[in-house]
């Protein structure tokens, strides 16, 4: 595959991290979808592996958004720019702090933008509760799923 078919898988994957953070976007199937055309163009093993690994961690999300409650964002007070703070903080912890990080980051660029908006910490912190009650963890389980398959293709990737 080359170069500029990779970076058009990147692109597909990076359109689809910010379809995560969009109601009624596609964003984890596209990210799966840029994984399955980069399995398919190229002939080494470890793409298979990855297009199952990324299969099965999108499955597991899905169970575990099932099994949360459902995305009432907007009724909690979300905005699109919280969806922005969250998901930069989401990526810059995962970078920052391998995997892990995408966590504490995602919760800390919503209490960001509360902290931003509303000026003082306690009514931030109970904001950042209302929003992950509200949904945020299903947002937060289908972003961390999308940046490990993102993560792990960028691996195969550079590794070859």
């Amino acid at each position: 595959m080359g170069v500029w078919e990779l970076l058009l898988v990147g692109l597909v994957m990076l359109l689809g991290l910010c379809g995560v953070l969009l109601p009624g976007a596609p964003g984890s199937w596209l990210v799966w979808a840029a994984v399955l055309w980069w399995a398919l163009k190229d002939p080494r093993p470890v793409a298979w592996w990855v297009l199952v690994g990324a299969t099965v961690a999108l499955l597991l999300s899905q169970v575990v958004r099932w099994a949360l409650p459902p995305r009432r964002l907007r009724a909690g007070g979300a905005t699109p720019r919280m969806a922005v703070y969250a998901g930069v903080g989401a990526l810059l912890g995962f970078v920052l702090l391998p995997v892990l990080g995408a966590v504490p980051g995602f919760l800390g660029g919503v209490y960001l933008c509360e902290r931003l908006r509303l000026g003082r910490a306690g009514e931030a912190r109970a904001a950042l509760r209302t929003a992950m009650r509200a949904g945020g963890w299903s947002v937060l389980t289908e972003l961390f799923a999308c940046l490990l398959i993102t993560g792990a293709w960028l691996g195969a990737v550079l590794w070859a």
